[in-house]
């Protein structure tokens, strides 16, 4: 079995960690909210080995280390930022998933000049943009881990993170109006995402491709076989 080794690099409040794969055109790999690099695993070993792959742990996640209160996506997309300035990375391509998702925009709103094409599966930039029901069960699980809190339970950063899903992006409709880099989005047909927000953001941002995976849910759309083969024909 090949291991992919975990490397670190110190930024100025955290240390991020992450895992690099390949050679080839630089693809950063974003994961979603609770997840990690190891996420990515089979993106980089198998579906886009012919790349330079680096997933990275996003801040609160994985084997990333900072002292946080709460947790932002425009914090998070800043230190990917960060990332590729101290790694020296000035040309990439991205794929996002989830929160991952929300990141690589953040990506195409904040860097084109580095982002040549943009991926994302199932984002969101306001918390609306979840379904309803989605949006109650965060809550409800919110309570929860909150009285488990109270009684000395370890799970500040999955609060953080949790909370994190309730918030909205930052992202405005004048930022998806301005992006300049190529961005094609990828949704389930039984996403937790509206459908509606969806191709709200596909209207607003200038070009951007739209592709809906059928037959699946937001958990599992990142592996099914049609989605690595849309996202595998966009980039190369």
């Amino acid at each position: 079995m090949i291991r992919i080794k975990t490397e670190f690099v110190k930024l100025d409040d955290i240390q991020i960690a992450y895992a690099q794969y390949g050679i080839g055109s630089i693809l950063l790999l974003l994961h979603g909210n609770s997840g990690s690099k190891a996420f990515f695993r089979r993106y980089q070993l198998e579906y886009f080995s012919n790349f330079h792959t680096i997933a990275l742990d996003s801040r609160g996640h994985g084997q990333s280390r900072s002292k946080d209160v709460c947790l932002s996506y425009e914090q998070q997309s800043k230190d990917v930022l960060a990332f590729c300035k101290a790694k020296g990375i000035s040309q990439a391509k991205v794929i996002g998933y989830s929160d991952g998702g929300n990141l690589a925009l953040w990506m195409a709103v904040k860097a084109p000049e580095i982002f040549s094409q943009v991926v994302a599966i199932s984002p969101n930039t306001l918390a609306s943009g979840n379904k309803d029901g989605m949006i109650t069960a965060i809550q409800r699980y919110l309570q929860g881990m909150k009285r488990m809190r109270r009684f000395g339970f370890p799970n500040k950063k999955q609060i953080m993170r949790f909370e994190l899903m309730l918030t909205d992006t930052g992202i405005t409709e004048a930022d998806l109006q301005n992006i300049k880099t190529r961005v094609k989005i990828l949704y389930a047909e039984r996403d937790m995402i509206k459908e509606e927000h969806l191709l709200y953001l596909a209207d607003k941002i200038p070009g951007c491709e739209v592709h809906k995976v059928m037959g699946c849910h937001h958990i599992n759309i990142p592996f099914q076989a049609e989605t690595i083969k849309v996202i595998q024909d966009y980039l190369n």
